[in-house]
């Protein structure tokens, strides 16, 4: 046991360990996920998150130390995001011809994004700090960051509250738009990428193209709207 350790402790601080993990650990979400069929349930993300935190308690590892070996995937974040921009162009005259009720929906999904949870967490007894980190949750993380980094939040704690509702939303947005009887692939994109952006839009993709074109350009536009609005709504919870 005492040589493995000492073994360990030298590949740990290798950051190709920890990229090399990732990358294994999303290889096997997805592989169990095209398993089930893509069932909104068997999501790829949330259980490679699961297999990571798995693996980093039973090693003993600081999230630091993960970070510093994953920050490589964190940086792709970007260019991913401005990929989207293939399939948008693709489709860009779809879009324009769903423009003003596209529009009329990310206003009334970012606000109520937006509302409904610092309505809930202020009747919880949250505090300033962390109802500012959760604010801007329903956005990318790189522009959620910045909100609540703005608003006098927690960036770090915005990040885990991004990751959480991308999740969430990935998850229940196909069953919740099934039960609702939302079949549209325009409205369920809409949906899909303003309260779950990035990981809500890769799981839109996973339904239609057209289901994904409209989750990455709601995605991106409730960035910018999420960016205005928080400040607003905001002061009337603190």
């Amino acid at each position: 046991m005492t040589g493995f350790a000492e073994i360990w402790s030298y590949l740990a601080r290798d950051p190709l360990l920890w990229l090399t993990a990732t990358l294994v650990a999303y290889a096997v979400g997805d592989a169990l996920s095209r398993a089930a069929g893509r069932h909104p349930l068997v999501n790829p993300v949330l259980l490679a998150v699961a297999l990571l935190a798995a693996g980093l308690l039973a090693t003993g590892t600081a999230y630091g130390t993960y970070f510093e070996g994953a920050k490589f995937v964190h940086f792709m974040l970007g260019p991913a995001t401005v990929a989207l921009a293939v399939p948008l162009y693709a489709n860009r005259r779809l879009i324009r011809g769903a423009l003003w009720p596209m529009l009329a929906a990310l206003v009334a999904g970012s606000a109520t994004a937006i509302v409904s949870a610092l309505a809930l967490a202020k009747a919880l007894g949250v505090g300033p700090e962390t109802l500012a980190s959760l604010a801007p949750k329903s956005v990318t993380a790189p522009v959620a960051i910045g909100v609540a980094e703005s608003l006098g939040g927690s960036p770090t704690l915005a990040a885990v509250l991004v990751i959480l509702t991308g999740i969430t939303g990935a998850v229940l947005a196909g069953p919740v738009l099934g039960l609702l009887r939302i079949r549209d692939p325009r409205a369920r994109g809409v949906a899909t990428g303003t309260a779950a952006h990035g990981i809500g839009t890769a799981r839109a993709f996973h339904e239609s193209d057209t289901a994904g074109t409209f989750s990455g350009v709601a995605m991106g536009l409730n960035a910018l709207l999420t960016a205005v609005l928080a400040p607003a709504l905001l002061h009337w919870f603190l």
